[in-house]
């Protein structure tokens, strides 16, 4: 009794001083180890004896720190190896009572070594990182890369390739392109409507955005490129939070598989992916070209990125204002309304179930949210241009794809081929890809919003009708988000050097195209072709290893069929 007593003191005096951050590391190893005696004597489990020459379990040997780790052995096996879930406290051997109650709820008590040990490895990466003050040491690397960028895109503006980049049919489509932006101002300023001719498609709050900061453009590009990348860095950030807590609940209510540890993600491999998520985005070359050739896709990148930052925090009403905003700006983006809400749905707590009225009820109220901002959003624009002239000469242009300038895109090459009176159904057919998968990833992906959104993304990128690399580049830089899903990538090395053997050949085959003479359009449609495959075959591997990942969990890493051989995990 005695004993009990003056572990509850110990253990208590640690963690309070854990929590205020003042502790040091023998009281906090004093209080994880008084931690395990109160568990044996509240279950009446005999102390186990350690083997000789060891010391007391969970204590460091004499001469050693308390916190450095013991010499590896030859009976105890590698963290890799050890059975049982991530949680083990306490051996299957002396766990004869009910489990106890710890920091993390319900210690679990797997077989293992012939000795307790308090807190494995496992656990020990699982406990909240509170304490840790981990955004602030994140800081700093952040500022060097986004000095870097800046530096990067700085250097090239003053450089003799901003005009060929700035030329590139890859990087700046008739949509987008910066020269066309010119030309609508220019009309803007002698009194004419910008969208009087055929030149510009570009949405009415762009041109007037422009028209007062004309002069520093190179510096607004290169802000919107740094707010895209913060945005998306705070973003990573809360959706890892959330994933963690919703892993450790998982735990907690025992929802995975026994010899999953392996699979169970840590704060520690957490820690750096919103910083590989900003560095991604600032320093791929498709972002950089996009800014340095002042594409207008940069913006829309921006408005996606706060949409994506106000969804996940949650904010119903920020994230319908921005997803209306992306809409406005480039039309495809409403697809994202789907994700969205499943997400809101989720943080409210709300079940995704049809027959559910607090599910219409939030539904209807996110879909009039975002109506009434697109509306406002639009009116606004009329009452700029006093005209309605921007509808069809945007979403018109948009939807009827009558500019078959080549592009990475699909439209292009098909349309000047195709006879004029079947072009129409065509257009349809072309333009119903980017919407008919939203319905089915949403039945698949209802559990899990961010990843369905990263992957709709890369659909608009790849079907929208003027796409850019800076439509690649986007849903690009959440692909660190996902690096616990590598392990069950089957083409990444091959698809990897076929994205960047067509990005490198792009240039090459519109030289021997327009310049040189000795090739055709086909040479140039065929490495855009394969680019798109590419681009195809690398999200449905992701979305092949996130399903698999998620079976594993459920079912255990290792499957056997009915006659005990192993059995293999395919997607249909």
């Amino acid at each position: 009794m005695l004993l009990k007593n003056a572990g509850l003191l110990f253990f208590k005096l640690g963690h309070e001083r854990q929590l205020v951050g003042m502790m040091s590391p023998h009281v906090h190893l004093l209080g994880r180890t008084s931690f395990v005696l109160v568990s044996l004597c509240k279950n009446n489990i005999p102390f186990p004896t350690a083997p000789a020459g060891e010391g007391p379990p969970g204590l460091a040997a004499p001469g050693r720190h308390p916190r450095q780790r013991p010499p590896p052995s030859s009976t105890r096996p590698p963290r890799s190896e050890q059975p049982g879930p991530a949680l083990a406290v306490v051996p299957k051997a002396l766990s004869g009572a009910a489990p106890a109650r710890g920091l993390l709820g319900s210690v679990v008590c797997p077989a293992g070594p012939p000795h307790c040990r308090p807190f494995s490895g496992a656990a020990r990466e699982l406990q909240p990182a509170a304490g840790r003050r981990l955004p602030a040491r994140m800081a700093a690397p952040l500022v060097l890369v986004i000095l870097a960028a800046v530096t990067v895109r700085a250097a090239l503006y003053r450089s003799s390739l901003a005009a060929f980049i700035a030329e590139r049919v890859e990087v700046a489509s008739p949509l987008n392109a910066w020269k066309r932006v010119v030309e609508g101002l220019a009309l803007l300023d002698l009194g004419v409507s910008p969208y009087s001719g055929a030149i510009f498609h570009e949405t009415p709050l762009i041109i007037y955005l422009f028209h007062f900061v004309i002069e520093y453009a190179e510096l607004v590009f290169m802000i919107t490129d740094i707010l895209t990348a913060v945005a998306l860095y705070l973003a990573i950030q809360d959706y890892n939070k959330v994933v963690f807590k919703k892993q450790k609940l998982l735990i907690e209510l025992d929802k995975y598989a026994p010899d999953v540890a392996e699979l169970i993600r840590t704060p520690m491999e957490m820690h750096y992916i919103p910083l590989k998520v900003a560095l991604v985005y600032l320093l791929n070359p498709f972002t950089v070209m996009s800014c340095v050739a002042k594409s207008t896709c940069a913006i829309s990148n921006t408005v996606i990125a706060f949409f994506i930052l106000a969804t996940i925090r949650g904010s119903a009403f920020l994230s319908a204002v921005f997803l209306a905003l992306a809409t406005y700006q480039s039309l495809y983006p409403i697809t994202l309304f789907a994700p969205a809400l499943l997400y809101l749905l989720q943080r409210q707590f709300i079940p995704i179930k049809p027959k559910s009225k607090s599910f219409w009820l939030f539904t209807m109220q996110y879909a009039a949210l975002y109506l009434c901002s697109l509306v406002v959003i639009i009116c606004l624009s009329f009452f700029l241009l006093n005209s309605w002239d921007f509808i069809p000469s945007v979403y018109g242009f948009i939807l009827s794809v009558p500019d078959l300038t080549p592009n990475i895109g699909l439209f292009w090459y098909f349309f000047a081929e195709m006879f004029e009176h079947f072009s129409l159904f065509f257009v349809c057919v072309f333009q119903i890809n980017v919407f008919f998968y939203t319905i089915p990833l949403a039945v698949k992906l209802k559990e899990h919003p961010v990843f369905f959104m990263f992957v709709q993304l890369a659909i608009i990128s790849i079907f929208k009708s003027y796409p850019t690399v800076g439509d690649v580049a986007l849903y690009m830089a959440f692909l660190p988000v996902w690096s616990h899903l590598y392990r069950f990538l089957r083409n990444i090395f091959i698809l990897s050097c076929l994205l960047i053997a067509c990005s490198l050949l792009f240039p090459v085959l519109w030289h021997l195209w327009i310049f040189a003479g000795s090739a055709n359009s086909n040479f140039y449609y065929a490495i855009t072709l394969t680019f798109n495959i590419g681009q195809i075959l690398l999200i449905s591997d992701y979305f092949y290893a996130f399903l698999r990942r998620e079976y594993y969990l459920s079912h255990g890493l290792h499957l056997t069929r009915q006659d005990g051989t192993e059995a293999m995990l395919v997607l249909k």
